[in-house]
């Protein structure tokens, strides 16, 4: 098999992409919300890969440390969301994302 080319890798970020921000626009469940959120992180690391492979030299360490930060930026997201869904579910009982109006409370 060969290797897939730069433009390939895009379109398949951009229809991760996609698919996280229909995910995000469309549910209501604060699990599948944050699934979402997690697959555009994903999808936007693959970008900054795919990308860093087609330049030498500093151009590509730098497109593979941003995705570096991006993974710490999504375990900090996860932590702090898994722990907003745990909060909701105690006290509403569900994970609808109605429920944060409750909250202000």
């Amino acid at each position: 098999m060969g290797d897939l080319q730069p433009i390939q890798l895009q379109v398949l970020a951009a229809l991760l992409f996609l698919l996280g921000l229909a995910t995000v626009l469309s549910r209501r469940n604060l699990f599948f919300v944050l699934m979402g959120v997690e697959l555009m992180l994903n999808a936007a690391n693959l970008s900054f890969v795919s990308w860093s492979r087609t330049f030498s030299g500093s151009t590509a360490l730098e497109g593979q440390v941003g995705p570096l930060f991006a993974i710490a930026v999504a375990a900090a997201e996860a932590c702090v969301g898994l722990a907003m869904l745990l909060s909701v579910f105690r006290s509403s009982e569900s994970l609808d994302t109605d429920a944060f109006d409750k909250m202000k409370e």
